[in-house]
């Protein structure tokens, strides 16, 4: 951790001591501490009146320990089934012998027609997954990715054409599209020691040889913008990188705006690959870059996997950009747990208000449905990934 940062720690302790004593020593006819208006109260007090902050009288929970229940009665519209069958696209879990039966009851619970496994690696590794699939009874409900020779680690020249021939026998052998992880581009290291960027010309041929190939690339650039700032009073992603130390990218020189061109330049340079940017491309708190984005680059399409926490506070604007853009966007989760997905039926779905996220350190505020018409649904559930990804099964929805 920067020492500037411990320091700015300590001061904020000292201040809040100080901001108590203050409030304290005032009593209660002077009532907190004057600001002016439009200005900010200190540390450890907040407005109660135009101008006017004041300290607790009791010692405030922490981030982590306040949990207010809410005494809102509206409608709730629960189901553990999506409304139409599913294709997660951004999953990283596929079917061993000890756990395919077990996926296939969840999935149906679920309605959960394809899961695709992005953790599909190369080489053999991604071979024998496949082979394991298609032993089943339910080889039409796995799918997988490849993941790049020796995930892109140790480039140098030639890497980019040997990489091709790889990609080229992973699909052979049974891969449906190409995962870039998050670290190439943003802290992969080539053999010279230098940032792995992904506009690297030694990995044009990785690029052009997908779109030969007509196998989609889902692409995960860097981080969410605020893992680039200060973790300060005013950053809404405070409590999550406090607990997660490899997430602290405010720590590191690549910033957010670096990666985020070279992703755009990716997009521009290759039109005849279709990309799948990860995560909303980082922009669904943001439709307007969302939807630059997409306009600028015809070979894009965005999944929505861990940005649900987005999307459901603000719903309207979401509904208009999912409607707008409905040939755009693919369903996807991330990480797969069962209880998790009811929540994106419920957003995707419904009209339902104020209702809770799954994770606190994701998201403290609350949630709202977006109330997509079914036309839509169907798009981003199914229609749409199958369109671009020819190795999905075009029957059975």
């Amino acid at each position: 951790m920067r020492p500037s940062f411990l320091r700015r720690v300590s001061l904020s302790v000292s201040v809040v001591v100080l901001v108590v004593a203050m409030a304290t020593a005032q009593g209660p006819g002077g009532r907190g501490i004057p600001v002016q208006v439009g200005e900010e109260c200190p540390p450890g007090t907040t407005l109660i009146r135009v101008g006017r902050c004041l300290a607790p009288e009791v010692s405030p929970p922490s981030i982590v320990d306040y949990r207010p229940e809410s005494t809102l009665v509206s409608e709730e519209h629960l189901s553990p089934k999506a409304k139409f069958p599913v294709i997660d696209i951004h999953s990283h879990t596929g079917p061993t012998p000890e756990t395919v039966d077990r996926l296939i009851a969840e999935m149906d619970a679920m309605n959960i027609r394809v899961l695709n496994n992005l953790s599909g690696g190369f080489g053999d590794a991604l071979k024998q997954k496949v082979d394991f699939i298609r032993s089943t009874s339910h080889a039409d409900r796995f799918t997988v990715f490849a993941n790049g020779l020796d995930g892109f680690r140790d480039v140098e020249t030639g890497y980019g054409m040997r990489a091709a021939a790889q990609l080229e026998e992973d699909v052979r052998n049974g891969a449906i599209g190409l995962k870039i992880f998050k670290q190439t581009g943003m802290d992969t290291l080539k053999k010279d020691g230098t940032r792995l960027k992904i506009t690297d010309p030694e990995l044009g041929p990785v690029w052009d040889a997908a779109g030969r190939l007509e196998i989609p690339v889902i692409i995960h650039t860097g981080e969410p913008p605020e893992f680039f700032e200060d973790p300060d009073m005013h950053n809404e992603r405070w409590l999550e990188l406090a607990l997660f130390p490899n997430r602290r990218q405010y720590l590191n020189e690549t910033t957010w705006e670096m990666l985020a061109a070279e992703r755009d330049a990716l997009f521009q340079r290759h039109p005849q690959t279709q990309f799948i940017s990860a995560h909303f491309g980082w922009h669904a708190n943001d439709f307007g870059a969302a939807g630059a984005l997409l306009d600028a680059n015809p070979n894009v399409t965005l999944e929505l996997a861990a940005i649900l926490y987005d999307l459901g506070r603000h719903p309207r604007a979401a509904h208009d950009f999912f409607v707008k853009y409905q040939d755009r966007i693919l369903f996807g989760k991330d990480t797969y747990a069962p209880s998790e997905f009811a929540y994106y039926w419920r957003v995707l779905e419904t009209t339902d208000e104020y209702f809770d996220y799954y994770r606190n350190y994701h998201a403290f505020w609350k949630l709202y449905g977006m109330d997509l018409p079914d036309d839509v649904l169907r798009k981003i559930y199914h229609e749409n990934a199958v369109r671009i990804t020819p190795g999905l099964p075009e029957s059975g929805w």
